[in-house]
């Protein structure tokens, strides 16, 4: 009898522990305070090998790492979490190989969070494990406007940048100079054709038209019949849509086609290494929207030097994206007190940030976009380049009120 009442006991016992723990009571990242598995994973995940490799690639975790030295100088002992590791993978810009890097990290690594992902197909399908799996998942790297659309979930944040926030400025402006008559050529995936449907809303709201909308392969490097094809009706502007090694790829070889000098050249997205690779004397003063800028001011310059005493070359707006993300979202868990997903989400949602990254930042709540003031900038003649790496002009700032498109209908939580 005796025994009988122990093993009801014990059953008793274990069936309230578990009912505790599937309540968030009792498991390892509860809201009371405690850190899953006795640390936070800070999964990085991209292009380690391609196209996008120096726009973040291996650079990205030395932004991160400077994220976590932070975070640990600010709260020594205090500190929520005190064992912070960094895991990393090449997604080699493919969705497929994307989605089973992150289920790895979630599960086996035990990351509780992921971020960058640049190539939006492939930050799609992170979205959809991060979704899954209820883990963190902020996004850098990538444009399109569904991961805060039809895509959007309660786990994933986007946080540099968009592809209606780089159409809104650069295609206005460059209409308004002049540019009335388009040609689009891009890459034929999601980011592409995002992008071609931005810059073309903005082009056509602004009083402009586009004449043809030219699909590529992506990754591609010889454009030559694409160029071709681009100016046979005679735009004003050839819009690229293009990143990394392919516009490289692109703009010498638009360069080398003689079209320069009747047609002008708009850049959807360029990165500062884009512009260093090349040489701005390539580039024609060509005029961008940049999330962000290393030597914008004081802050972002001094924040770059320490970047480039570790890596020898200057930050990208993804590498101090990255940098922004990742200590956010460790003072997210410092203030929630665990690395609990659903807590840590409470934390980030609305708030607002002024930080070396972000300024005028806040984190939408409605669909996890992040807003922030942005710029138009030109790429500087040779004559004005005064140091290595200064190949920007800032020639206006663009408010986050004016960047963004306001929440999309499309985005359920």
């Amino acid at each position: 009898m005796k025994r009988t009442q122990t093993l009801a006991l014990v059953a008793t016992a274990v069936t309230g522990s578990l009912v505790l723990a599937a309540c968030g009571g009792g498991g390892p990242a509860s809201a009371g305070g405690k850190i899953s598995d006795g640390k936070v994973v800070i999964g990085l995940l991209n292009d380690q090998s391609g196209v996008y490799k120096d726009l973040s690639g291996p650079n990205s975790k030395v932004a991160i790492q400077m994220a976590i030295d932070d975070y640990k100088a600010k709260y020594g002992d205090k500190a929520v979490a005190k064992d912070i590791e960094i895991v990393s993978a090449d997604h080699q810009n493919k969705p497929d190989i994307a989605n089973t890097k992150a289920q790895e990290m979630y599960d086996r690594d035990k990351a509780d969070i992921i971020l960058d992902v640049p190539t939006s197909s492939a930050a799609l399908a992170v979205a959809t494990q991060a979704k899954a799996k209820k883990k963190l998942f902020i996004d850098i790297g990538a444009g399109t406007t569904a991961l805060t659309g039809k895509s959007c979930n309660k786990y994933t944040f986007h946080w540099a940048y968009d592809t209606y926030m780089l159409a809104s400025g650069n295609g206005a402006a460059t209409v308004q100079s002049g540019g009335k008559k388009w040609s689009i050529v891009y890459p034929d995936y999601a980011f592409g054709q995002d992008m071609t449907k931005s810059y073309s809303a903005a082009v056509e709201r602004a009083g402009g038209t586009v004449q043809q909308k030219i699909a590529t392969p992506f990754p591609n490097d010889n454009y030559a019949t694409f160029i071709t094809k681009a100016a046979a009706s005679k735009p004003d502007v050839i819009g690229i849509m293009a990143a990394g090694g392919d516009l490289v790829n692109f703009i010498k070889q638009f360069n080398q086609s003689g079209i320069a000098s009747t047609t002008k050249l708009a850049v959807g997205l360029m990165f500062i290494t884009d512009i260093h690779n090349l040489g701005v004397d390539q580039f024609n003063g060509t005029t961008f929207t940049d999330a962000w800028y290393w030597n914008f001011d004081a802050q972002n310059r001094a924040w770059a030097d320490k970047f480039m005493a570790k890596t020898k070359v200057r930050p990208s707006f993804a590498h101090a994206g990255n940098y922004s993300a990742a200590l956010n979202y460790l003072e997210a868990v410092q203030a929630a007190g665990t690395d609990n997903s659903d807590a840590v989400v409470k934390q980030l949602e609305g708030k607002k940030i002024n930080d070396m990254f972000l300024r005028n930042g806040e984190v939408r709540a409605a669909d996890h976009n992040v807003i922030h003031d942005v710029y138009q900038v030109k790429v500087k003649s040779k004559d004005q380049v005064k140091e290595e790496w200064d190949l920007e002009q800032v020639v206006k700032t663009i408010p986050a009120s004016e960047a963004y498109a306001p929440p999309s209908p499309d985005c359920t939580m």
